[in-house]
């Protein structure tokens, strides 16, 4: 099997069934919860024909079926476990330049091979993972209550003040 990369798009004649799986993937979460049980098959075209799906793979399934239902192309990219230091600026959404700032402030832990960078996947999400609380935790210090009756003057104050204090958060973040 081929393991480049692949995009899928949404084909019209294929929505009815997709929605069928999408509907029965609903309500199955619905009945049973949020983590799917490690009961998932998938079936031949010979009777006795299956094999169970990981939980892992439920997930992308999941994915990728709300994904195409909602009219949206998917993308499979095979990534190593290990990525280097573009690729990790790729999945941050930052210019290769800052995540070196951030490798060197310790910020995500990398190993050297040579005169390059390596860095775990799973540790670059971590830290997107970490980065989005902070910017949210963030937004939440920096919100300003408005009621129809404040004073326009005052409400102006107070989104100024916030917007002063989310760009000194930003700068220490950097």
């Amino acid at each position: 099997m081929n393991v480049a990369e692949e995009t899928y798009l949404p084909e019209p004649e294929q929505a009815d069934g997709m929605a069928e799986v999408r509907d029965f993937l609903a309500a199955h979460e619905q009945r049973h919860g949020v983590v799917p049980e490690a009961r998932y098959l998938l079936a031949g075209s010979e009777p006795g024909e299956q094999v169970e799906i990981p939980p892992e793979l439920y997930l992308v399934l999941r994915q990728a079926v709300e994904a195409l239902t909602g009219g949206y192309a998917v993308t499979v990219i095979p990534r190593s476990l290990t990525v280097t230091t573009q690729q990790a600026a790729d999945v941050l959404g930052i210019s290769r330049p800052t995540l070196i700032k951030l490798l060197d402030q310790g910020a995500i832990p990398y190993e050297r091979i040579k005169n390059h960078r390596r860095l775990r996947l799973a540790d670059v999400r971590d830290y997107r993972k970490r980065r989005r609380a902070e910017q949210y935790e963030a937004l939440l210090a920096t919100s300003v209550d408005i009621d129809d009756e404040d004073d326009e003057h005052d409400v102006l104050a107070r989104l100024t003040e916030a917007r002063k204090a989310s760009a000194a958060q930003r700068r220490a973040f950097r």
